[in-house]
């Protein structure tokens, strides 16, 4: 048998119970918006094949697939020569499935391989863990949920503008007053392209101020002359990325430099429709703006790009998304619009923690706890037992007789609102004890009044 320690891989994480509670309450909330807003829930396998995933995210990202070794002996047809081709040759021949890398590509095969049973426009909501081969870092895992809601079927721009309702009641709902939702469109970054005389260089171009935030702009700079971007179009691209003001300010001086790019004027005109949408609704809390900096370096987006980002807290993005017409016809099936966005739930979580923000009842699951003081009561307690789970509260009895400390500290442990105190003068007289674990107040009632009470006081 092993002596080694038990640990688990860099960038993945165990939840205790006090963990996966508050990120269910995340969900139960996530999950409600969706469903008001008419998606419906779908879920697809952890792996899927390492073709439907390549090519899908750009280099970059695809060196940041997780790919799984083929069964058996995976070495048995790799020759000398196949190792001399380098890590991508060889990959494809060692492994054929990999772990999902998002929800977005996985929903694209789903909808490719269902189109005869599907109603478009299709609108899905998604939530299960994706894997990525990145540098573990706060708020950066190998192992995190993301909570998909997408569209396809549709060129509508109200689909991105209730994007940016849901992302606005979701985080309004949780309890944050201060965050941005910026957008941009990949054909405002294509005409960027070609005013600066880098025309068809957008990939390029997305790919490198992607990562302004992180680096710097010198460093972008760099990367932008080492792809091969021209002195004089870095020169040029600089103001641009300073362009600063509220969407009013900046269209019309974007108008301006793109009055010449088709790509440029779609951009326009797609931002202004989805705004034109907006202006019949009222948000919450979230602040717009339009950030001619925000690439979103994913390859298959075409249209409308979003980001959130909360104001008060160090931490990256923490919901993001966009429009991405092509990514069906890789599949096979052409001319099929899609929009849509993820919500990164473990980065939410750790915004929610730092600011305090989780309620308290969000952590309770048991709500009562009945006394154990002797076999007499444990026997009495068993049909109150019923009676408290039959009227829809979640109860337990404490299931040794031991001492009230034990069981009170129990209580105080999995934050338990209530408890129920029965010995022998409650079973005598059928009066029993009720105290609220948060005031200390205690009250002496028979069964049928204190279920009532519980059901009035309780949370739903």
């Amino acid at each position: 048998m092993s002596k080694d320690k038990p640990s688990i891989p860099k960038g993945t994480r165990d939840f205790g119970p006090a963990t996966v509670v508050k990120r269910n309450y995340i969900f139960s909330i996530i999950k409600r918006t969706f469903e008001k807003f008419g998606f419906l829930p779908l879920e697809t396998p952890a792996m899927e094949n390492l073709s439907v995933l390549t090519g899908k995210y750009g280099d970059e990202g695809d060196q940041l697939i997780f790919k799984i070794l083929n069964s058996g002996d995976f070495l048995n047809k790799i020759t000398p020569q196949d190792l001399e081709q380098g890590y991508k040759p060889l990959t494809r021949k060692i492994s054929e499935k990999a772990l999902r890398y998002d929800l977005t590509v996985p929903f694209a095969r789903y909808v490719v391989m269902n189109r005869n049973d599907i109603s478009f426009p299709f609108k899905r909501y998604q939530i299960q863990p994706v894997w990525r081969a990145d540098r573990p870092q706060r708020g950066r895992y190998r192992e995190f949920y993301q909570c998909d809601a997408d569209v396809v079927g549709t060129n509508s721009l109200l689909c991105e503008a209730e994007i940016i309702l849901m992302m606005d009641e979701v985080l309004s709902t949780l309890g944050l007053d201060d965050f941005t939702i910026k957008f941009n469109h990949r054909g405002l970054l294509a005409g960027i392209a070609e005013a600066i005389g880098a025309f068809g260089r957008e990939a390029d171009l997305c790919v490198a101020i992607d990562k302004l935030d992180k680096v710097g702009q010198e460093a972008v700079n760099n990367e932008l002359r080492e792809k091969g971007i021209s002195e004089e179009a870095v020169t040029q691209l600089q103001p641009i990325l300073e362009l600063s003001g509220d969407v009013q300010d900046l269209l019309p001086q974007l108008d301006a430099l793109l009055q010449t790019s088709e790509e440029g004027q779609r951009g326009l005109r797609d931002i202004r429709q989805m705004l034109a949408f907006l202006g019949s609704f009222s948000l919450n809390k979230a602040k717009l703006q339009l950030d001619v900096t925000l690439a979103r370096g994913l390859s298959y987006y075409t249209g409308c790009i979003f980001e959130v980002k909360v104001n008060n807290v160090q931490m990256g993005s923490i919901s993001g998304g966009g429009r991405y017409d092509n990514l069906t016809g890789m599949f096979g099936l052409p001319g099929v619009s899609g929009v849509g966005f993820s919500f990164g739930v473990d980065r939410i979580f750790d915004v929610l923690e730092e600011l305090n923000l989780f309620p308290k009842d969000s952590q309770t699951i048991t709500q009562v706890l009945i006394s154990n003081f002797d076999d007499a009561a444990m026997r009495y307690s068993l049909p109150v037992l019923q009676t408290l789970r039959k009227a829809g509260i979640a109860a337990e009895l404490f299931p040794e007789s031991t001492k009230l400390k034990k069981q009170m500290g129990y209580a105080d442990q999995k934050n338990i609102p209530y408890v129920l105190l029965i010995g022998s003068e409650e079973m005598e007289s059928g009066q029993l004890n009720l105290r609220n674990m948060r005031t200390g107040e205690q009250k002496s009632l028979p069964l049928a009044e204190i279920v009532s009470e519980l059901q009035n006081s309780l949370p739903a």
